[in-house]
Formats: structure tokens, sequence, C-alpha cells
């Protein structure tokens, strides 16, 4: 993968209220750790895939190669979606929120579908009951959306390829 932009990009600092709200200046509110939250939706469904994060220079990357890019908080480095597995993301579309500080990519994936490291098409496939009051038997319940790939074979012997 490269890491590299093709031209150093630095973002401007984030304005105040109207002038962040209301201007065409992009502008990220980057948190205390230097990351954005990102939502990854299916450009065609509008299904939520996955949710995660990048820095500065996974924001650039993503907007200039039109490929997504992440920051791995749990391994401490930029990743480019797919690069392990072949489950690539083509970001057809970025949003950015009112305020600056989230993101939301409509993305067409590759591979198989799957944008989880379990192997499922979406991160987001149990559901919690709603209606009782939360203890700790609160059981998940599984959406049926089965894997797609193995995630051992893919990823080694633990099958653990998380990079969110």
């Amino acid at each position: 993968m490269s890491s590299e932009i093709s031209s150093p990009f630095a973002f401007p600092a984030p304005g105040k209220g109207a002038a962040l709200e209301e201007d065409t200046l992009l502008s990220p509110r980057f948190d205390a750790n230097g990351l954005i939250t990102c939502v990854a939706v299916d450009a065609v469904t509008g299904e939520v895939l996955m949710l995660a994060h990048m820095n500065a220079q996974a924001l650039a990357l993503t907007i200039e190669t039109g490929e997504a890019h992440y920051f791995s908080r749990s391994r401490g480095k930029l990743w480019k979606k797919g690069e392990t597995s072949g489950h690539t993301q083509k970001v057809r579309e970025m949003r950015i929120d009112c305020d600056q500080d989230a993101v939301v990519i409509k993305v067409e994936m590759g591979g198989t579908g799957a944008a989880c490291h379990t192997g499922r098409r979406s991160c987001f496939y149990r559901t919690i009951p709603l209606g009782a009051a939360p203890s700790a038997e609160l059981k998940l319940a599984f959406t049926g959306d089965a894997p797609r790939f193995d995630p051992a074979a893919v990823y080694g012997k633990d099958g653990h390829g998380h990079d969110h």
C-alpha cells in the first residue's frame, strides 16, 4: 500500500459556528487523538457496513485516491481497506456532518462484498433487544448475515483481521 499522498496536504483549522457549519471549506475537526469518525455505507442500498476512524493522512488518501483508508486504533497505523482481504471499498461519495467531526462514505465493496473482519457483509450483524431493562443477561440476536469468507483462511490461524 502506498501511504504517501502525492502532494503534502494539511487541512485548515476548523472555523466556529456558522463558518464551520455553512462554509464550503473542508476543515475537519479531529479529536484529541487526531481522529475523525467514519461510517461506511453501501452506495446503492444505504446499508451501514462499518464504523472506523481516520487520521488526517487516511482522510487525505481517501479523498485523493477514491479508495477507503482508515487509521487502526488497536495497531496504531494507517491501513487501506481490503489490503489483506481483497475486500476493498471504492468511495462513490463522501459527506461530512454539520460540525465537521464525522464523515460518511458511500462505498462499493470489492471482493466477496464483506466489510467485516468476521466475514460478514456488515459489522452490524447483531441486534440489541428493546423494551427490557439492561442486565448482565441481556442477549444479542444474530441478524442472519452469514460469513462470506473464512477469516482464518484470510487473516491467519486466529482469524483476527480487525482493523478498526
